[in-house]
């Protein structure tokens, strides 16, 4: 029985880990990342990401710094991209928000910085979900290609 607490205990105190090569093993939260920014519309107000197009690489972290620069809200929407990802955390202010993330609300002038690795390769829709957004053009692609594909 202590055998068994003290194993279950080790498994739920254990990082998050990713295994980078059969010889190494990397703590997701404690790599370096790659910063990557998408503005959710413009100062003129287009229904647009800024670019439309992402591509991330699988095992890889990243932060995406998303900024309105707008004067409406939008949302930043890819359920099947959040699905396929480690979510860390976004961070908002002074918040942190952790656990499951499908979209992301971005008040004019807000920012945010949403830290994920990316663990399956696939393309992905991405959207604004306000009223009318997405049929105004405000859509995008978001892919994540392998770790072995350049």
């Amino acid at each position: 029985m202590v055998i068994g607490i003290i194993l279950w205990f080790c498994l739920i105190s254990t990082p998050v880990a990713f295994a980078a090569s059969p010889q190494e093993t990397t703590d997701l939260a404690q790599q370096p990342f790659t910063e990557v920014a998408i503005r959710l519309g413009n100062s003129a107000n287009e229904f647009r990401f800024f670019p439309s197009q992402l591509t991330f690489t699988a095992g890889k972290r990243y932060k995406l710094l998303l900024t309105n620069p707008s004067s409406q809200k939008h949302y930043f929407t890819a359920k099947d991209f959040a699905d396929s990802i480690w979510n860390q955390k976004v961070e908002a202010g002074n918040v942190e928000i952790k656990g499951a993330i499908h979209e992301v609300e971005l008040k004019p002038a807000a920012t945010a910085a949403w830290f994920f690795v990316p663990i399956k390769s696939g393309t992905y829709e991405l959207y604004c979900s306000v009223p009318g957004h997405a049929a105004a053009g405000m859509t995008g692609t978001l892919t994540v290609s392998s770790s072995g594909q350049v």
